[in-house]
């Protein structure tokens, strides 16, 4: 092939190509005892995504519409990664499935039919409108954010999206009733994400406005966590105040009625407080020490 190629351009025989470093924005392995339902429940189609497979997945969100030149990019992400995992069956001479590969998940706000077309990109009918998937060899997807259907379901992945479906995204999770699951979480790790981009010194407008938005929603669901945190202490601290004055009335009766505590005694006070307070009272002043013992006491 040499020289056969030779007279028309310059031929390189053992070419090496340099390995640059390369950052996988997240990198997610499901854990093997992972709960499927109550996840897809509560993260929807993220949920879905990230426990399709028991195998490893590399998230790729971008804030901006990912280009050609940046899917490619991740795809040479995905390629290594998957010949680290090879080498490392190889090496543990473990026979490696093709499930077992890593998949690749990248995560755009926008994507022109162009650019799905470039990559062969196209839907799946087991999945919603949105998800458009590469060649099976490849084993990635393009989630176009824009494209997905406004459902709870998609609730999640809409929030990274841009503009107007971001918009839409938080006024649907800010309908939600206080006490649903899915907006207490949802604000809960959406936070995070503030606070990342309150760092940031040079914020977009959409930045800011996601800030803005969020900022009130998650202090209205602190507030309501404090009030139901504090509420319950005080039962507890009431039921705790009543158990306590009940040992201390079961101990002094015993003391009373006979001059002392004892081992003994003292390991029949438990199961003498569950029953009620007139009950107890009538056996402690009625049954003698003996029969307090044997009605009361372990028979092991």
């Amino acid at each position: 092939m040499e020289e056969l190629l030779s007279p028309y351009g310059e031929v390189r025989t053992a070419q090496q190509v340099a390995a640059e470093v390369r950052e996988m924005d997240l990198y997610f392995t499901p854990r093997a005892d992972r709960n499927v339902v109550e996840i897809q429940s509560s993260l929807g189609l993220l949920g879905r995504v990230a426990l399709e497979s028991p195998s490893p997945s590399i998230f790729e969100p971008f804030r901006n519409s990912a280009s050609e030149d940046e899917i490619c990019d991740c795809l040479l992400k995905l390629l290594e990664m998957r010949g680290v995992v090879q080498r490392q069956a190889k090496r543990n001479k473990t026979k490696l499935s093709k499930d077992a590969l890593p998949k690749l998940w990248l995560l755009t706000p926008t994507a022109s039919d162009r650019l799905l077309s470039g990559f062969s990109a196209i839907l799946d009918n087991n999945w919603l409108p949105g998800v458009y998937f590469l060649g099976e060899s490849l084993r990635s997807a393009i989630v176009v954010i824009h494209r997905l259907p406004r459902t709870p379901e998609t609730l999640w992945l809409r929030l990274l999206g841009r503009e107007t479906v971001q918009k839409q995204a938080i006024d649907e999770l800010e309908a939600l009733s206080p006490d649903d699951p899915l907006r207490s979480a949802t604000l809960h790790l959406f936070y995070n994400l503030r606070r990342n981009l309150a760092a940031r010194e040079n914020l977009e407008s959409s930045d800011r406005e996601l800030i803005m938005r969020l900022a009130p929603l998650y202090q209205q669901d602190r507030e309501k966590a404090v009030q139901e945190g504090l509420q319950q202490g005080i039962e507890q601290g009431i039921e705790q105040g009543i158990q306590r004055e009940r040992t201390r009335m079961i101990e002094n009766l015993l003391i009373v009625r006979f001059g002392s505590m004892d081992e003994e005694l003292a390991a029949i006070i438990e199961p003498i407080m569950a029953l009620e307070s007139q009950e107890i009272m009538r056996l402690l002043l009625q049954l003698s020490r003996e029969e307090l013992l044997e009605q009361f006491g372990s028979h092991d």
